[in-house]
């Protein structure tokens, strides 16, 4: 394969300069072609200018709305860079071994996808959702997890320009939330895996919008990008609205899926992708300066959606049609972990929650302790030894079950420790 071509010191080295992160690499005239394709896709990512925010609709008696400073946005943040060196390599690089170990995963890793996209030819109200969030603003698409009536007066108070602060953190490809260290583009050129479309042509239907772009056809698969995208805005939409935090990390989950309906993405691009999200969400929160940006952000969409509704948001979640119970939520995140892979490591093994991690369940147990947060979710991960658990002292991001984590009850013991009650 054509990515396989490059060496893993020149694409360590030209992502490395053409990203700007300041590490000492070889000079950018060095880069394969493939790289430098790379490099200009990435630099597309870079934030929007704040400044071009619309002015928002006025209504007599709601709240006022006022976009965040530029100095606030067009700046840098510590978590602006992974904390895991820069990229998120090591959260995901345990798809190396599969790929040269276990030649059953990987054939199961194509047969999935082809499974899947060959039966969403039967729905094709699967086919639009999946269309949908392959080519809409993800904030607005995700939405729906707080369903019909917050779902509606969020995208209305979005159409009036009325979610500034929100809008720069989330919406669209250049949302300000995310980075070019949580793009996945190094991550892809680092592994160079062709998508299942370019390996089994004849086996995949490819969807589209008319008029839309085949951009997936010139870049690598692993890790999902778009998984990535949804997993840290769930995580942070969560964080908005933890009220329904179960149900939008749910969301989140079902945008990987949709990945796969449009035989675009492979299980493990999407898998890899989660993992990866939820690594860029942690650096997002545990930034002290980042994270009072995400705290604006709620408090402008609660005060919002609370002036639109007319109640609190806990009332107006039970109102109009829901996307999920908390169960169900649950459920269909737990389905998503490991698309009917087999365990291929050892079982059984202690979990050991990443450093960090524990900040995701922050708005859900605001009264735990970070200690008593990591407990909960070593509590409610899932068992070792599926791909791309990396089960060991960094701990692992694959087991991590967030929404049984989200929807637990813990109860604290004399002692500080946790249960689940």
């Amino acid at each position: 394969m054509k990515y396989r071509a490059m060496t893993r010191a020149a694409v360590a080295s030209g992502v490395v300069v053409a990203l700007g992160v300041g590490v000492p690499a070889a000079p950018a005239q060095e880069m394969p072609q493939e790289l430098s394709s790379a490099s200009a896709s990435a630099a597309e990512h870079l934030p929007a200018n704040p400044v071009l925010v619309p002015a928002p609709v006025q209504h007599e008696g709601a709240p006022v709305p006022q976009q965040f400073a530029p100095e606030r946005v067009l700046r840098w943040y510590q978590s602006d860079a992974s904390s895991h060196g820069g990229f998120y390599f090591p959260v995901v690089d345990a798809f190396d071994q599969l790929r040269s170990e276990h030649p059953e995963v990987m054939h199961h890793n194509l047969e999935e996808v082809v499974r899947i996209n060959n039966a969403a030819a039967a729905d094709p109200q699967l086919v639009e959702r999946a269309l949908a969030d392959d080519h809409d603003d993800l904030m607005l698409t995700m939405s729906e997890a707080w369903g019909t009536e917050l779902g509606r007066a969020f995208s209305q108070a979005v159409a009036e320009n009325r979610l500034p602060k929100t809008s720069q953190l989330l919406s669209g490809t250049l949302a300000r939330g995310g980075g070019l260290a949580s793009s996945t583009f190094a991550e892809k050129y680092w592994f160079g895996y062709d998508r299942p479309f370019v390996v089994a042509p004849d086996r995949i239907t490819r969807y589209h919008r008319e008029g839309g772009d085949d951009e997936y056809s010139t870049t690598p698969s692993y890790p999902s990008g778009h998984t990535n995208m949804a997993t840290w805005r769930s995580a942070v939409m969560a964080a908005l609205v933890p009220e329904l935090g179960a149900q939008m990390l749910a969301r989140g989950s079902e945008v990987g899926y949709h990945r796969l309906v449009m035989g675009v993405h492979y299980p493990l691009d999407v898998i890899g992708g989660r993992m990866s999200g939820m690594a860029a969400a942690a650096d997002r929160l545990n930034d002290p300066e980042f994270r009072s940006l995400i705290r604006e952000a709620a408090a402008e969409v609660r005060a919002e959606l609370e002036w639109r509704c007319g109640a609190s948001i806990a009332e107006c979640a039970q109102r109009g049609q829901q996307y999920l119970s908390a169960q169900g939520a649950q459920e269909a995140f737990t389905q998503r972990m490991n698309y009917g892979f087999e365990q291929v490591g050892q079982a059984g093994a202690p979990m050991v929650v990443p450093q960090g991690a524990e900040v995701l369940l922050e708005a859900r147990f605001p009264d735990l302790t970070p200690q008593q947060r990591a407990q909960v979710l070593a509590l409610t991960a899932q068992d070792s030894g599926y791909p791309l658990d990396k089960t060991g002292p960094e701990g692992s991001w694959q087991r991590l079950n967030l929404v049984a984590a989200w929807n637990a009850q813990p109860v604290v013991q004399p002692d500080g420790t946790v249960t689940l009650g």
